[in-house]
């Protein structure tokens, strides 16, 4: 899963990427609002957590262009205001969610994966599990439960196995996976791909990620 982080406190983005890359996500980094609108064009996010205050720009601005243009990504908006009605027009300028600072990196870690999993038609349920056609990925342990076995995962495995678990039976595309398995300005390994769904085949199962030629890799879970 990959995030788009857009906060001028450098303080606070310390502490955030620490928290999201222990969460295993990926995030992109800026402060700039100019340059959120240009990375939100070109990369995939699964959620954006906006200030409202930016040395360039306002955030409700920013948003509100957002869904003008189609872009549906979910957005929580962050903010130093707490006056209800400022609430409001964060709502409907177009944010899916309100955070107010300071505030625990805990929750905004349980109001991301609350968005995320409404984006991809799942029930939002306490439970620090994603569960699939006999895989069980343990959020909190980092760690993948088939039948009766349990696997430790590396980072790299985690995020591409979460990935998989949140849209499976789809078709995802090399350049999609890739994408979301690094940050914007890293330098990206051609075969990361490939080499990391063969590590999970070995934990999981052959059959559980299918590869179609050509076009990318299909999640099955345990088959009978």
């Amino acid at each position: 899963m990959k995030l788009l982080l857009v906060e001028d406190n450098p303080l606070l983005v310390a502490e955030l990427e620490k928290q999201l890359k222990q969460a295993g996500y990926v995030t992109d980094v800026t402060d700039k609002a100019l340059e959120a609108d240009y990375l939100i064009k070109e990369t995939q996010y699964d959620c954006v957590i906006l200030d409202i205050g930016l040395p360039d720009g306002n955030g409700l601005n920013l948003v509100t262009s957002w869904r003008e243009k189609g872009i549906e990504t979910p957005v929580i908006m962050l903010t130093a205001r707490s006056q209800w009605h400022e609430k409001v027009e964060g709502f409907n300028a177009g944010a899916d969610d309100y955070l107010g600072k300071p505030f625990h990196a805990q929750e905004l870690l349980a109001r991301i994966q609350a968005l995320i999993n409404r984006a991809h038609g799942r029930a939002n349920t306490s439970s620090k599990q994603l569960v699939y056609a006999g895989i069980t990925l343990d959020e909190a342990e980092q760690k993948v439960i088939v039948a009766d076995n349990e696997f430790e995962l590396t980072a790299m495995e985690f995020r591409l196995l979460k990935i998989f678990l949140m849209s499976p039976k789809k078709l995802l595309s090399k350049a999609q996976l890739t994408d979301k398995l690094y940050q914007f300005d890293d330098e990206k390994e051609s075969n990361v791909v490939e080499v990391y769904v063969t590590h999970l085949r070995k934990k999981l199962g052959k059959t559980t990620i299918e590869t179609r030629r050509g076009q990318g890799y299909i999640f099955h879970g345990l088959t009978e």
